[in-house]
């Protein structure tokens, strides 16, 4: 297999949200490398979200998403992004994305926009006890030595520096089987000032590990044989902007899996214990032993 690991995945990043295009409501994006040939989620979920920014007036951020992933996206093809403006209002505005590949739609998004507005205010305590990022272990630094296509992908090529709080799921179960856990994330390198940018980025990485509580529950590593897993929709809700290359703190549960699905919930705070987004994802989880 050979693999494709950009020389900087920051800048790897903006590339595929540099869309081109086409016609007011109409953008082509390019794709990321990932060892098993399929596009990553937050990838197109970016990409959409950046399409939709791109028909509305700079005032108006969006402050919610709610998306499916449909098929399978191929690394190798252009991905399409079709944007209809369903509404313009006085405050808000509502837009509709259809990201296809070959005609055929892979990833569909519904997502609103609304002036700054003052009002009531009020958010969830960040945790308290949580240690400070850079007394974690980084990817880099549990993987960055395994000689294996997905290990070099975690460690070398997501624009993301992820530090799990309790440890990790990439080789091994967690001491525990709470269905929660917490993740520091923040862009490898600078990023741009551009709000709508950093919504699209913080967008990209909360698909990272939301999924993680499900197995963490039942004593499942990313690596156990036969696992399947992929994300099957995604809501998330902005709360307040954010810059990405900040640290950001990734609280997450599942409440629910059944039927081969699980659900989890996240939450990210900023380093100053703001509550930036709320974030939901339900994914097909399959274990050959119980399916």
């Amino acid at each position: 297999m050979t693999i494709a690991i950009p020389d900087d995945p920051v800048k790897d990043l903006l590339r595929v949200l540099d869309l081109k295009q086409l016609t007011p409501t109409e953008f082509v994006g390019e794709t990321q490398w990932m060892p098993h040939g399929r596009v990553f989620g937050g990838q197109v979920l970016a990409q959409a979200l950046t399409a939709a920014q791109r028909t509305l007036n700079q005032s108006r951020p969006v402050h919610s998403l709610h998306s499916y992933f449909l098929r399978p996206g191929d690394i190798n093809l252009e991905i399409c992004f079709s944007v209809e403006i369903l509404r313009d209002g006085k405050s808000f505005s509502a837009r509709r994305v259809h990201a296809l590949q070959n005609d055929v739609p892979i990833f569909s998004m519904i997502a609103s926009f609304q002036e700054h507005s003052p009002g009531l205010e009020h958010s969830t305590d960040f945790p308290t006890g949580v240690p400070d990022p850079e007394s974690l272990p980084s990817a880099a630094n549990l993987l960055g030595q395994i000689d294996h296509p997905i290990a070099e992908y975690w460690s070398k090529a997501r624009p993301f520096d992820l530090r799990h709080v309790n440890g990790p799921l990439y080789f091994g179960a967690a001491k525990d089987n709470a269905p929660n856990q917490m993740v520091w994330f923040r862009a490898l390198g600078e990023f741009s000032d551009d709000l709508k940018l950093n919504a699209a980025a913080l967008a990209y990485a909360s698909d990272y590990s939301i999924l993680e509580p499900i197995l963490k529950r039942h004593g499942i590593a990313w690596a156990h044989p036969g696992l399947s897993s992929a994300s099957l929709d995604h809501a998330m809700w902005f709360h307040r902007p954010s810059k990405v290359d900040q640290w950001h703190l990734y609280v997450q549960e599942s409440p629910s899996a059944q039927g081969g699905r699980g659900l989890s919930i996240g939450k990210i705070f900023n380093q100053s214990g703001e509550l930036v987004a709320t974030c939901a994802q339900e994914g097909m989880v399959r274990v050959p032993e119980v399916s």
